[in-house]
């Protein structure tokens, strides 16, 4: 191996034995998981953090004074039995209630309050917020001020990599990121118009974290450990930001953490470990949200593991969510396991 090769394989490992910090906490490994709606709950949070995800991120709250009771909004702010660091994620397009909404989500837990501007849903942009808000530099400006002074605990940033491809200025929205006391920024390789389309890019990750002293973290498409490690040496990120891929799939975080960590993932599952994982997370489902909706937002749960498993017949999931009951949910997702483990 020439010698430039073998330094910057030592650069790159002592670069993943650096830890990284978001203000005054230290995250004990390179792995985040993203903020999604209706999926990271408490009971997928603290899922994906025993698989090694170093900060688990809430699903959005939005910063509207009519919602912040709304048991839905309470959910969400619900940190019970979560370990530190715990970070909240807020959404809204005024600098005044998103201050307030960052108060709020510090009195009831929040340890770090991340601010939305990343999601590009159409109902989100359509009040422009999420990541409308990168069209109008000044306002991103004054909310990320209002909220950063509003609050004594760090405070991120969420972004895309523009509007469109012809308007990428994630380089100068991470600039007053950094200008307004942002303590680190995710940067997700696509623009708003992309959607969730096309794949990501990762050029403009590596030219915003070569331009600004805040770490950065790298967020699109990272859906293997092999990708982990390609993202991370081709943009220089501090840490990574996994979302979809970790649906129905949360140990991938442990199988990136040991390829990083010596060059070997781990191996996935065996059906016995994964009936008892979706079991276990079915239950805390069921507890946390109450039997009703417990049983129907496990519905999607089910769908997502069940992609794991080889030849599951179609009409054998139909069945996990036709069930209305927890204990008939239950039995079915069981018996899903029945023919797998008996070969």
């Amino acid at each position: 191996m020439p010698f430039s090769g073998i330094a910057d394989r030592l650069l790159r490992l002592v670069l993943l034995t650096v830890p990284m910090h978001i203000g005054s906490y230290r995250l004990d490994g390179k792995l985040i998981l993203a903020p999604m709606a209706g999926v990271t709950d408490r009971p997928f949070r603290l899922i994906c953090r025993r698989y090694g995800a170093a900060l688990a991120v809430s699903e959005m709250v939005s910063s509207n004074p009519a919602l912040r009771n709304d048991r839905t909004t309470l959910l969400r702010c619900d940190h019970q039995g979560e370990p530190e660091p715990r970070s909240i994620q807020i959404l809204g397009a005024d600098p005044r209630r998103m201050a307030k909404a960052a108060r709020l989500n510090v009195e009831r837990g929040a340890q770090i309050i991340d601010i939305n501007m990343g999601c590009p849903a159409k109902k989100v942009c359509q009040v422009a917020a999420g990541s409308a808000l990168m069209k109008d530099e000044p306002l991103v400006g004054r909310i990320l001020e209002a909220v950063v002074g509003a609050v004594d605990v760090p405070v991120t940033l969420k972004i895309r990599t523009g509007w469109d491809t012809a308007n990428r200025n994630a380089l100068a929205v991470a600039k007053i990121a950094e200008n307004s006391g942002i303590k680190a920024l995710t940067v997700h390789g696509r623009t708003r118009a992309c959607g969730f389309s096309d794949r990501a890019e990762y050029t403009t990750i590596r030219t915003v974290k070569a331009a600004v002293s805040i770490p950065v973290i790298a967020n699109g498409d990272i859906d293997s450990p092999e990708k982990a490690r390609f993202v991370l040496d081709t943009t220089g990120a501090d840490a990574l930001m996994i979302g979809r891929a970790a649906l129905g799939k949360p140990w991938l975080f442990a199988q990136i953490n040991a390829f990083l960590d010596g060059g070997c993932a781990t191996r996935e599952p065996d059906a016995a470990t994964l009936q008892d994982l979706l079991i276990g997370h079915l239950l805390e489902l069921h507890a946390f949200y109450g039997e009703f909706a417990g049983v129907r937002i496990a519905r999607k749960h089910v769908g997502w593991y069940a992609k794991n498993l080889a030849e599951v017949p179609p009409e054998r999931l139909q069945s996990i969510y036709a069930a209305e009951s927890a204990g008939r949910q239950l039995q079915l997702t069981k018996n899903l396991f029945d023919p797998i483990l008996r070969n």
